[in-house]
């Protein structure tokens, strides 16, 4: 239980900093996290904030988008157009069931779906406090390969670490990023360059993802030249990708492969013009995750790893490329996934998963 509040109170004072008055709304998925729910809604009144409450079925949720119509995508659009103009704040805790739901979704509809709901949806992730997580399931605990008590234990411990003193630990790497203009990354079937000069460098340390851990940034839009090969799971509406590799020319994705289906993996890359670009480069740098689980939230923050994410940008560090896709597949470069080199301008800034400049010591995953 002293876990849940701790985990409540980084929320409510420091991802999301509620004040008085304000109004957040907590979506939530089950029975199971009624602890959790029960102490943000304490937090909250303690800071003097409105909350409010809204649960998601995800059996029902599916149900209705496997049965898509233009009513019920108009629907969708003025429920989030109600919400992005009534709350100050948005709690989204997740909860997995099933990596296979939005398989039989029609996706054609599926993006025009997306695409209806971008400008509320902008509006929400731009303009908008925000913090999305999720709350540890029997699904994530055999993905982990872990039992459930050993899961939870996992979970919380990577959703609580603290993230004022990494916030402090990556602000070197944000300046080296900042003054950087070409990097390249090296490692087994990976060979890929691309430029980063002028792009601002976005800190997450607890803000908007829970857990959290990563720097991230742009790729100049035309500029990404080379192979990349990923080696963790890929999940995406519903199928699961391995071993993805993507050769770029002039910044575009000219082939894409996968151990499993590369015509339905191609599908997904002729979603729309901007699904074939990058549109985020970023550093995961959680210490306490270290294998993947085949869930991007924990994913993407693993310690040792990058993502280089074919879609669009985020307007915060905005390169030009929009796309109703914004896909996070991850490489993990230490040594016992294949290893792996980073340089920035010629110069060598991290080897297997490990920075070796002093200044970006802290970063490690390893440091005591």
């Amino acid at each position: 239980m002293k876990r849940i509040e701790k985990l409540s109170k980084i929320i409510v004072n420091h991802s999301i900093i509620v004040k008085e008055n304000e109004k957040v709304l907590i979506t939530y998925q089950s029975s199971e996290m009624m602890p959790l729910v029960k102490a943000l809604v304490k937090e909250i009144l303690n800071n003097k904030g409105v909350p409010a409450i809204k649960y998601i079925d995800p059996e029902i949720s599916n149900l209705i988008k496997e049965n898509l119509t233009t009513e019920i995508i108009d629907n969708k659009k003025d429920i989030l157009k109600f919400e992005v103009e009534e709350y100050d704040s948005f709690i989204r805790i997740h909860y997995t069931m099933s990596d296979y739901y939005d398989r039989l979704v029609d996706q054609k509809l599926n993006n025009k779906l997306k695409a209806t709901l971008s400008k509320y949806k902008d509006i929400q992730i731009n303009k908008r406090k925000w913090v999305l997580l999720n709350y540890p399931s029997i699904v994530d605990a055999y993905k982990a390969k872990m039992s459930y008590d050993r899961f939870y234990n996992f979970a919380f411990d990577t959703m609580t670490v603290d993230y004022k003193k990494m916030h402090e630990d990556m602000l070197p790497l944000k300046k080296l990023m900042e003054k950087t203009d070409q990097v390249r990354i090296t490692g087994k079937n990976t060979d890929l360059t691309f430029r980063i000069k002028g792009m601002p460098a976005i800190i997450c340390s607890g803000e908007s993802n829970i857990p959290d851990g990563e720097v991230f940034t742009a790729p100049i839009k035309d500029s990404v030249n080379g192979i990349i090969t990923y080696n963790t799971p890929s999940p995406y509406n519903g199928f699961v990708f391995h071993d993805v590799s993507l050769t770029f020319k002039n910044g575009k994705i000219i082939k894409a492969t996968c151990k499993e289906d590369n015509e339905k993996l191609n599908e997904i890359f002729n979603t729309d013009e901007g699904s074939r670009f990058i549109g985020e480069f970023s550093f995961g740098l959680n210490p306490q995750i270290k294998e993947p689980i085949g869930d991007i939230l924990y994913d993407e923050k693993i310690a040792g790893s990058i993502h280089f994410t074919p879609g669009s940008a985020y307007k915060e560090c905005y390169n030009g490329n929009d796309s109703n896709i914004h896909w996070d597949m991850v490489l993990i470069q230490r040594e016992e996934y294949g290893g792996g080199e980073i340089y920035f301008d010629n110069k060598l800034i991290r080897q297997n998963g490990r920075f070796v400049l002093p200044e970006l010591e802290n970063l490690n995953y390893d440091k005591k």
